[in-house]
């Protein structure tokens, strides 16, 4: 098949045949239709997170049809369509995942990261870590769903019943999250890049109620704040935004630093807090809130061999919603 791979981390995407894979006990094989490019596969290209499997193929938004069934899956037939999204393997046994919180398993596996990923034309997955997805939206327009969607609704949900709700950073995941935010009758303030006035209106199209540059303070005191730029600096902003008792969510898996800041900013009963993975729970109660509401994913599509150029785009900044990689046509 064909695949793009990263040899070493900071390198580009190598355009390549491998060989197919096959699919075993429990698995599912799947012909990839689509796969969203998120700004957790930059940090895998970039060498930015620990561990991660080389060489790899990334991808973690993986939208396609069940082409091969393993021994003993249950629940998929041959020609379905099915997404495989982040979390790609649990112990079952840990702690966490005993408590219901199979995210912070530490002995997770993560697609496109710890095993190969859906920049290819066939991705194997664990039939359980699948996703069943609905009828009536497009195979570029699931695929931002799988991680944007996942991770922004759970760090929606960590914000707790905040009405104002301001978003820093407007790409792939906040505005899949503005509108589930204005379907729930919230207040969605968004925070851009200072000067990226195209995201600001954007922005606004979705709903927002104000649309300005991180660096401009809120116009009105927040009661909880989503940062998914991995922006360390903007810690200390959105805690200056935020009114007392509000929430900090950090969305990313991977952030700069955080500057030292004066405890001042914390008082007030203010709390800051992180987003980790998804459960398969978050993944079930997300796709069916999603299809009623029904979200609108903005995409930009590429096809698989330009995967280096998506990525330089969405560093960039240039992309306005997500970038999705095709292997249809």
């Amino acid at each position: 098949m064909l695949a793009m791979v990263l040899r070493s981390p900071g390198g580009a995407l190598e355009h390549q045949r491998v060989a197919d894979p096959v699919a075993g006990a429990g698995q599912v094989l799947v012909r990839v239709h689509a796969c969203g490019v998120c700004r957790t596969d930059l940090h895998v290209v970039d060498g930015e997170l620990p561990d991660a499997r080389s060489p790899v193929i990334p991808g973690h938004e993986i939208v396609g049809t069940v082409a091969a069934l393993g021994a003993d899956v249950a629940g998929f037939r041959l020609g379905e369509r099915v997404g495989i999204p982040w979390l790609a393997w649990t112990c079952g046994q840990c702690r966490y995942c005993v408590a219901g919180r199979e995210n912070l398993c530490d002995a997770a596996r993560f697609t496109g990261y710890t095993v190969d990923g859906g920049y290819a034309e066939f991705a194997l997955a664990d039939a359980r870590y699948c996703f069943a997805l609905p009828d009536g939206f497009s195979n570029e327009e699931l695929a931002p769903w799988l991680c944007a969607g996942l991770i922004g609704y759970r760090a929606l949900r960590m914000a707790g019943d905040a009405r104002r709700i301001g978003l820093y950073g407007f790409g792939a995941a906040a505005h899949i999250v503005a509108q589930v935010a204005r379907h729930q009758g919230r207040e969605v303030h968004a925070f851009t890049r200072p000067g990226d006035h195209a995201a600001q209106a954007f922005a606004r199209s979705l709903g927002a109620v104000w649309a300005g540059g991180s660096d401009a303070p809120a116009t009105v005191p927040l009661d909880a704040a989503i940062l998914f730029a991995p922006v360390g600096a903007l810690v200390p902003k959105a805690l200056g935004d935020v009114a007392k008792g509000g929430t900090v969510v950090c969305a990313g898996i991977h952030m700069s630093d955080i500057p030292a800041f004066p405890y001042r900013l914390l008082w007030g009963e203010r709390c800051v807090r992180s987003v980790a993975n998804l459960t398969r729970r978050d993944g079930a109660e997300f796709m069916a809130l999603a299809d009623r509401i029904p979200l609108t994913a903005h995409v930009e599509a590429f096809p698989l061999a330009e995967a280096n150029t998506a990525l330089a785009r969405l560093k960039s900044g240039a992309v306005s919603g997500a970038a999705v990689l095709t292997t249809d046509g």
